[in-house]
């Protein structure tokens, strides 16, 4: 029998709040390859108009990873079988620019959950605020686990 996920749709998570690192930004564009030196020199970022460095698009990942709750944590408190999740679609709106030195706190919730095809689907919606607590970034990952 299929457990029913829409009783998920409003749960919320413990906020966490990440530190932009220059290193963490260095670190992340070096892993994919961005070699745009605006990622790498205040200099840089400041001839093409940023006031620091930025943060490059998805950087969102390195503040999940490193300030959000792992995934065991996660699949724990969505009752979800670990062995069956997959990460099935994500997606930003991007309201104003991160750059290093800026402190991001992050608060995620499930808007929707739905079963389809004998599939869980989990939409967790994440909004990242600035330490004025202006909304910088609205990300939105879906979760699928397979039954």
């Amino acid at each position: 029998m299929l457990k029913d996920i829409s009783t998920k749709v409003g749960m919320k998570f413990e906020p966490y709040t990440f530190s932009v690192e220059q290193g963490k930004v260095k670190e992340f564009v070096l892993a994919i390859g961005d070699n745009n030196p605006i990622y790498y020199s205040t200099e840089e970022a400041r001839k093409q108009g940023y006031v620091k460095i930025p943060v490059p698009p998805t950087f969102s990942t390195v503040i999940d990873m490193w300030g959000g709750a792992d995934f065991d944590s996660l699949v724990n408190a969505l009752d979800l079988d670990a062995l069956k999740v997959l990460h099935g679609e994500q997606s930003y709106e991007y309201v104003s620019m991160i750059f290093v030195g800026d402190v991001v706190t992050a608060v995620s919730q499930v808007v929707h959950a739905t079963t389809k095809r004998n599939m869980n689907f989990i939409t967790i919606e994440t909004t990242y605020s600035n330490a004025d607590k202006e909304i910088v970034l609205i990300g939105k990952s879906v979760i699928i686990e397979r039954h």
